[in-house]
């Protein structure tokens, strides 16, 4: 498991267990349970874990993540982000359309997807490093591989077939390589 993913579920768990009621305290327990974070980092993980601020019967505010939120949906922005950090292919057969991920991060992508609402999504289903996502029969794999690499950034690279795609850095990289071993 990532030091993201522990450090996301601890967060979760302290959330759960006592009132958290800012990032600067949040941050004091995790640095109690040995866990180091900054405040920047702190707030990306509650936006990913879909935290918000509630306000208790007592009048106070304090953060609280709900166990389960179909109805919840996940800003473009946010999708769009959360994409470009952590999508490093996208391939597609059939209306299957398979996203990888670095190890330990395909939960975090697949879960911002099915809160996108997206046109064409119908689910995913999330590995370690690997996204299964099904396509609707109207958009089909290939039109729903396309929305995912442009929401990722991704382009397809010289030798890619017309249903991969890489990452620009990777594709301009290897071919650096590849004109240096010919020159």
């Amino acid at each position: 498991m990532s030091s993201k993913q522990q450090r996301q579920q601890m967060i979760s768990r302290l959330i759960e267990q006592q009132k958290v009621t800012s990032q600067p305290g949040l941050q004091e327990l995790l640095r109690r349970k040995h866990i180091e974070a900054t405040q920047a980092t702190i707030s990306r993980d509650l936006e990913e874990l879909g935290a918000v601020k509630v306000r208790t019967s007592s009048g106070e505010s304090v953060y609280a993540i709900a166990e389960y939120a179909p109805a919840r949906v996940a800003p473009t922005d946010q999708l769009r982000r959360v994409m470009s950090e952590w999508v490093a292919e996208v391939v597609s057969s059939g209306p299957i359309v398979v996203v990888r991920t670095p190890p330990g991060c395909a939960h975090v992508v697949a879960s911002a997807l099915d809160r996108s609402a997206m046109d064409g999504l119908i689910g995913t289903v999330a590995g370690d490093d690997t996204i299964l996502c099904v396509a609707s029969e109207e958009l089909g794999g290939n039109g729903l591989a396309v929305r995912l690499r442009e929401m990722s950034g991704l382009s397809v690279s010289p030798k890619a077939t017309k249903s991969r795609a890489v990452k620009p850095s990777t594709a301009s990289t290897k071919a650096k390589k590849k004109s240096a071993r010919h020159a």
